[in-house]
């Protein structure tokens, strides 16, 4: 791997620990970017990277992004992700997850964790009998705060994309709005449904055909190829898979007026952020609009709150992007650099 002190993603990160277990076969990576409001908080993600190298990015630009994430949120909790870097069979045991666990556990509390991609609720059981360290665990109320973040997460994204229709397009209903949507897991898929109660009118695509099937049949979608789904003429385009996925080449090629989705780190490089912006696309700052996860997590992490509570500010979101999008056409510079100038205030950067 290269010098961690000359990626191009190392952002004065506090820590960054690799951890190994033979036993278990765990490899994984955890980097805490700032502590300054409080513990870094983020999701692991179990991935396999064909170059190990990109682990590495991975989770210093995730880790930045929570620490973006969080301090918008106005969560009192810094930024932090793991990486368990997956074998190509994309095993995972319990061993593992124990090693994981401990690794975690060793670090006295700089990082919190909680389900990600390729991470279950069951998954973060098996962590937590190793530390205490860990949010996002089954709850047996249903009034309380915790579990699965995936639908709160949805949530926040579709009031975000409302907001975004709102702001650019000037219509206050969902009816009709052509929405392409990139990737329709847990996040995606909740979002599918909540946009075609709506009425809304949409194009899927994921990288399980099945799944994407299944969903169409369900909403009324039409079915795209992920080769496809981010030319599609439509009034949103929506990504909620993996990043990097808005560069030189893909914002030429969309044919849309808002990008508005769950995907962490969409922009592929910082420039492109001008990119959509010379295009007229409006952008939602990723961090912003999919923070209902982490709220959720993190108020059950801080043991202080209740879904109500979470579902109350989930419903800030659409009020911080619209502060962001007049910020940004008054200052005349894209949304996302105003977020991250946002963000990095409030983390003392």
């Amino acid at each position: 791997m290269p010098s961690l002190w000359s990626h191009p993603d190392y952002d004065a990160h506090e820590t960054v620990h690799y951890a190994h277990d033979i036993g278990s076969g765990l490899s994984a990576i955890i980097a805490v970017h700032s502590t300054h409001l409080g513990p870094g908080t983020g999701g692991t993600r179990f991935w396999h990277y064909v170059d190990k190298n990109d682990a590495l990015t991975d989770v210093l630009r995730l880790s930045r992004g929570m620490s973006y994430k969080n301090a918008m949120a106005g969560l009192p909790l810094g930024g932090g992700k793991g990486v368990i870097l997956a074998g190509e069979a994309r095993a995972k045991t319990p061993a593992m997850l124990s090693a994981y666990g401990q690794a975690i556990d060793a670090l006295g509390g700089r990082y919190v964790t909680a389900e990600d991609v390729g991470i279950t609720t069951a998954d973060m059981v098996q962590v937590a009998r190793q530390t205490n360290y860990v949010s996002g665990l089954p709850q047996s109320d249903a009034s309380e705060a915790g579990g699965d973040p995936g639908p709160f997460t949805a949530r926040g994204i579709y009031l975000g994309v409302r907001a975004a229709v709102r702001h650019k397009l000037g219509r206050s209903s969902m009816d009709g709005v052509r929405v392409a949507i990139q990737g329709v897991g847990s996040v995606g898929g909740g979002l599918a449904r909540l946009l075609a109660a709506d009425g809304a009118k949409l194009t899927i695509a994921d990288i399980d055909r099945d799944k994407a099937a299944e969903l169409a049949a369900e909403t009324g979608a039409v079915q795209a190829s992920l080769s496809d789904i981010m030319r599609v003429e439509a009034d949103v385009f929506s990504p909620n898979a993996l990043g990097a996925i808005l560069d030189e080449v893909s914002i030429a090629n969309l044919n849309v007026a808002v990008v508005a989705g769950g995907a962490n780190n969409q922009l592929a490089r910082p420039d492109d952020a001008q990119r959509l912006f010379d295009r007229g696309i409006l952008y939602a700052p990723d961090y912003v609009i999919n923070a209902g996860g982490v709220i959720n997590i993190g108020l059950e992490y801080l043991g202080e709150s209740s879904a109500e509570e979470v579902n109350a500010r989930i419903d800030n979101i659409p009020g911080r992007l619209e502060a962001i999008w007049r910020r940004s056409e008054a200052e005349g510079v894209p949304s996302a650099n105003v977020a991250d100038r946002m963000a990095r205030e409030l983390i003392g950067r």
